[in-house]
């Protein structure tokens, strides 16, 4: 049963290194087959190429952008970026006035709405809301902008009676009223704001409906936090409409509760609160009553892109000014397909290397690190094809660096693990007690080293942005492929050829032979330390010594006597 135990134990964890690489492999085949995912990693802009786009800020004439702005915008825009799942992306300011963004491949719609918008957002009080105007529909069915004539410019600008709140009908003035009646929701310019101070004409993103809201009364510079997710209802049932989740600061959470309290008690549209970004309403819910914890829920036509991508606008912040796509070109790979063949040859060579290494110094045990770093390949490339396709990563020349550093940080825990079992053999030990004695102590070892290497791949991803990224990425993941694979592969492996008669009967070609390795056949399948050997042996010299000097003090005692007899028996003759 003893013998029984480690061989059990071997293939228990082997069944579970196959249940994983089999599970990350249908994994990635459902992203192939439902997710428009593939069967190889995408490329970074290093490699593959893409798109740049050119932002120019858009400000009023006279007006100049200033370097803090551009900084901000720099910041926000590579945080949208990268919430998107688009990895390696590059952003960067041009002659300190533009704002250049280069992202691998061809990005999609959501991608360039989430870089351009400014998601300048707003909360308004509705004062007037309606079907909108301005169109005229021809013979055919054709919509087409009605002429529009101008706005009578005796009509009155200031309200009759000074307003009391944002949900007061006197802001509608007479001449405000007919620019309303006469607006045209398909002309709406969302980069011509209103004062946050004064009322708004707007409609609806689809133009279904337009509006008057009251001035700003909640700023979204006040939310901590949006996420996006599918509304549930009171008793925990999903409704399958995707809504996005705001939570306030204490600013934002007092002045919002303060509104609806007030929405709350007033009846007809002035009971709505309109969400405005970038100039146009993307809802206005009716106020069911007083949200006074700062967590409302903006609902409206979202699916589950656009609620994340809005999520994620305001979450990272609105651009501290507006922007226009100044340009937008397909780039070339600035390093192309022979970096990175020149990449995976040098990684080859140093596989090479290390399994040269491995061969000549564990003879044929070195074959283990062989098999062991071939599945530490396999684990590490599901993985990194799994992310590319679910989370947006791309593997750029940085990332295949930190796979080829990755190679010798795995054949490091192997040969500690050998030289662990070498020692114990060393000591007189047999072949299974000291695989098994060896991985205790090797293992302590190995995850010590791998936490290190662990928490320097996190930091230098938290702290670094572009490639450098990468690097830390591929070193991370590595680091814990590599103690997948010593403990659920290389481990059982040894506890497996330790039964074998070539390996547990030390052959010279095993890279296990006791005698090579300095211990001494002792007995009956035995081996003790050579300077145990020595100590033995000098102890038996010894008393071999001892042993010979008595004989020889007995024989001169005998001798001597014997000289005595004989002189006395001639004095008495």
């Amino acid at each position: 049963m003893a013998k029984s135990s480690p061989v059990k134990k071997a293939w228990r964890s082997l069944t579970w290194l196959g249940v994983l690489i089999v599970g990350l492999i249908a994994l990635n085949a459902f992203g192939v087959f439902t997710q428009n995912g593939s069967w190889t990693p995408k490329l970074a802009l290093d490699l593959e190429g893409g798109t740049q786009i050119i932002l120019a800020p858009q400000v009023e004439s006279g007006a100049t952008v200033t370097s803090e702005q551009l900084t901000e915008a720099v910041g926000i825009i590579r945080q949208r970026v990268n919430s998107s799942g688009v990895s390696e992306a590059e952003v960067n300011t041009q002659g300190g006035r533009n704002i250049v963004v280069s992202i691998p491949g061809t990005p999609d719609d959501a991608t360039l709405e989430r870089i351009k918008s400014s998601a300048k957002l707003e909360f308004r009080a509705v004062l007037v809301a309606g079907q909108p105007s301005g169109q005229t529909v021809g013979a055919d069915g054709t919509a087409t902008p009605a002429p529009q004539a101008p706005v009578d410019p005796s009509l009155s600008t200031t309200p009759a009676v000074e307003p009391t709140n944002a949900s007061d009908l006197n802001y509608v003035t007479p001449a405000l009223q007919a620019e309303y009646d006469a607006f045209d929701c398909g002309k709406i310019n969302t980069t011509n704001v209103a004062p946050a101070n004064q009322p708004v004409i707007t409609c609806e993103t689809d133009g279904s409906v337009k509006y008057i809201l009251g001035p700003v009364e909640v700023d979204g510079s006040t939310i901590a936090d949006a996420t996006n997710g599918q509304r549930t209802t009171q008793s925990g049932a999903t409704t399958g409409e995707w809504a996005v989740n705001i939570v306030f600061n204490s600013d934002g959470t007092s002045k919002f509760a303060d509104v609806t309290t007030r929405l709350f008690n007033l009846t007809g549209v002035q009971n709505q609160f309109a969400i405005v970004l970038d100039g146009r309403v993307i809802s206005a819910p009716a106020t069911q009553g007083a949200i006074l914890d700062g967590k409302p829920q903006i609902t409206g036509s979202f699916d589950q892109d656009s609620s994340k991508a809005l999520a994620d606008q305001l979450k990272f912040g609105a651009l501290p000014i507006s922007f226009t796509v100044q340009s937008q070109d397909t780039i070339s790979a600035t390093l192309g397909s022979t970096q990175l063949l020149n990449g995976l040859i040098a990684g080859l060579i140093g596989l090479i290397l290390v399994v040269m290494y491995s061969l000549a110094q564990y003879r044929l045990l070195g074959l283990i690190t062989v098999a062991s770093l071939g599945v530490a390949a396999v684990i590490t490339y599901l993985l990194i094809t799994i992310l590319s396709w679910r989370e947006g990563y791309r593997l750029s020349l940085a990332g295949v660096a930190g796979l080829i550093v990755a190679i010798g940080i795995t054949a490091d825990s192997f040969i500690v693990y050998f030289e662990r079992v070498r020692d114990e053999l060393r000591d007189g030990r047999g072949l299974e007690s000291s695989v098994e004695a060896g991985w205790k102590r090797a293992f302590r070892t190995i995850v010590a080293s791998d936490v290190v290497n662990f928490l320097a791949a996190a930091v230098l991803f938290v702290l670094a942005v572009g490639n450098v990224r990468g690097f830390a990425l591929t070193l991370g993941l590595t680091t814990i492929v590599d103690l997948l694979v010593v403990s659920l592969f290389t481990h059982p492996m040894l506890q497996l050829v330790a039964q074998t008669k070539f390996f547990n009967e030390g052959h010279k070609l095993s890279g296990l032979d006791p005698r090579a390795l300095g211990a001494v056949y002792r007995g009956r399948a035995r081996f003790e330390p050579s300077a145990a050997v020595s100590r033995t042996k000098a102890s038996s010299s010894s008393k071999e010594a001892a042993k010979r000097q008595t004989i020889a003090e007995r024989k001169a005692s005998e001798l001597v006597g014997t000289s005595t007899d004989r002189s006395t028996d001639r004095k008495d003759s």
